[in-house]
């Protein structure tokens, strides 16, 4: 009932379209049981009395009242499905702004075929729910009420006999519904499976390929629709055989009347207009008790539905602005991490005592084995993760006292994942500032050295890339995003083994556009390439979770500790390298590539 309490909560904020609608359908009603009263009325006055004048005025009635019962009827139906199509809207935009809100930690956790499921199979079971559920429950309930009045009212004791199986109906559609509602949970949970399994494949078809593996996913996908197809068919077979078995008791119903019925009216007890009446109310006063079973079912897919969608809505995200938080001005720059620590759960430790200062001006560089911290370092300074222990500032101020909107305006990240979306290169590189004038778009697009590339393609800004850009390359992706980011002209910037897709002489260009964009602004780089490595005003060595070494490129190789097994390993063959693309490129340093 909390569940089904919430949903209902959705449509307060249309309080006034749901009273309309509730007037629209008890006008209904009460048009719809006046037309059996007024055939009555023919049986008994015009028929039985030969009144012809007062038979032509009963069948202008009923005309009447039908064509009013009709409009009510629209009213009702239309408002209904406007009021569920409401919900359905605030709820789809509910779980999407929650989804925008909660932290790294929770997206970590969770499969995106799962929360797209639910925002859109489990919405649209909610909205069947409020409009056939709420509303026309409601109906149905007006609707038995009235005819039940009526009929105890004509003659108490046929009533009664019409009503010996009822009960039978009832139990019957709420022991159906209770077995149904695990089954859609099943579905629901099964649906949303596939849905992952339709997204991962979708996304990784190039490795599907590459590894010939088309028939084993194509029989994952069906092992999993059998199950969801398995599942449908059970409440297929249950409300098969339950709606055969509702017409039945119907129909004992039906019988006792006329067997009941025609007594009373060989016994003057009752009209035989009176027991026409009966048998057309009868109809009306099963329906509602029939629909149970449908609405039960309804409504136990609804709280399967509810049930996962507020378990998104009601989800905390780890990083939380504390109340009155502090608006950041564009800060300085000055980056510190003191005692600080980090642990995705309770019980192993990612980071463990880092401290370190970085100055405005300053390119701190992260080296270390996969698995050593360098990723989590830098995802802290935004606070895509919160400290587990110690704090980190900027400019002094604890970014946990700062907004978070503000905080990551003051931070340009070029993330090691590039990620571009299915629109113009144009609108890629402008996606944090969305009102960039054309002349900032190039220039940010020269900086990143990717300009002439865009304006040899037949669209130039205007090409649009495919999905998650994969019509470009990667080194072509890489500088698409650096452009990106270099739009927002940050004061502290985070580049995540940026390069790491580029060539070595593309990766010179881009180092040397950036040297100059750098200075003033706090740097920081994970990146492999020994230019960057070199240029740095502070490495970092991480291992296992902790500072190993630190100092610059000079001091590091003069202690012949891990550094200098890294250089010798990875960055000595780099230098080589870099000294032929040196020496190609001559002295001009702002070559275009």
């Amino acid at each position: 009932m909390r569940i089904l309490l919430r949903l209902i909560g959705f449509l307060k904020k249309y309080w006034r379209w749901v009273i309309v609608t509730y007037v629209c359908l008890l006008a209904g009603v009460g048009f719809q049981v006046a037309v059996p009263q007024l055939i009555g009325q023919v049986i008994d006055v015009a028929i039985a009395r030969g009144e012809t004048r007062f038979l032509i005025f009963s069948g202008l009635a009923i005309i009447a009242v039908s064509a009013f019962r009709g409009a009510f009827a629209y009213g009702q139906t239309y408002l209904g499905e406007f009021l569920s199509q409401k919900v359905a809207y605030d709820l789809r935009n509910a779980i999407y702004d929650r989804l925008q809100h909660l932290s790294y930690a929770y997206h970590d956790k969770q499969q995106t075929g799962q929360l797209m499921s639910r925002a859109t199979a489990d919405v649209e079971a909610v909205r069947m729910f409020t409009s056939m559920g709420t509303l026309r429950l409601g109906y149905m309930a007006v609707l038995f009420i009235v005819v039940s009045y009526l009929l105890l009212a004509m003659n108490w004791r046929l009533a009664l006999v019409s009503f010996v199986c009822f009960p039978f109906i009832a139990y019957r559609a709420v022991l159906v519904g209770q077995r149904l509602r695990p089954v859609w949970m099943m579905i629901q949970q099964g649906i949303a499976a596939l849905g992952t399994i339709l997204q991962e494949n979708l996304s990784g078809v190039r490795v599907v390929k590459a590894f010939s593996l088309e028939g084993h996913e194509s029989a994952k996908f069906k092992d999993k629709a059998t199950y969801v197809y398995g599942q449908n068919l059970e409440t297929t077979r249950q409300q098969a055989f339950n709606m055969p078995l509702m017409t039945f008791l119907f129909t004992i119903s039906t019988g006792l009347i006329l067997w009941y019925g025609g007594r009373e009216v060989l016994g003057g007890r009752l009209t035989v207009g009176e027991l026409v009446k009966f048998n057309l109310f009868l109809p009306m006063l099963d329906m509602p008790v029939r629909m149970l079973a449908m609405m039960v079912n309804m409504i136990s897919r609804a709280m399967s539905a509810g049930e996962r969608v507020f378990e998104v809505l009601d989800a905390e995200s780890a990083v939380k602005e504390i109340p009155n938080a502090i608006e950041l001005p564009r800060v300085r720059g000055v980056v510190r991490f003191e005692g600080v620590s980090f642990g995705y759960d309770a019980v192993s430790a990612v980071l463990k005592n880092i401290n370190f200062e970085a100055q405005p001006g300053q390119l701190v560089a992260l080296l270390g084995a996969t698995g050593s911290g360098k990723s989590t370092v830098v995802n802290l300074i935004p606070r895509f993760y919160d400290v587990t222990g110690g704090r980190i500032t900027i400019d002094g101020i604890d970014i946990r006292d700062a907004t978070l909107a503000s905080l990551r305006r003051n931070i340009g990240i070029v993330q090691q994942e590039v990620f571009l979306f299915t629109a113009t290169i144009r609108d890629n590189i402008a996606y944090g500032v969305v009102e960039a004038s054309e002349e900032d778009i190039v220039a940010a697009a020269k900086v990143a050295r990717i300009h002439d590339y865009i304006e040899g393609l037949p669209e130039g800004y205007d090409t649009w890339v495919g999905e998650r850009g994969v019509t470009l390359s990667g080194g072509q992706k890489q500088r698409v995003a650096i452009a990106r980011t270099l739009l927002l002209d940050p004061p502290i910037l985070i580049f995540d083994d940026s390069t790491s897709s580029v060539d070595t002489e593309t990766e010179y260009l881009i180092q040397q556009a950036l040297r100059e964009l750098m200075q003033g602004r706090t740097t920081f780089v994970i990146a492999q390439r020994l230019r960057t490595v070199k240029d740095a005003d502070q490495i970092l060595v991480l291992k296992d979770g902790e500072v190993a070494e630190r100092g610059t490129h000079t001091e590091l190789l003069e202690k012949d500790g891990i550094y200098r097994q890294i250089y010798d390993l990875q960055l000595r063959d780099q230098e080589e390298a870099l000294e032929r693309v040196v020496t190609s490129r001559g002295s001009d340093p702002r070559g275009n590539s």
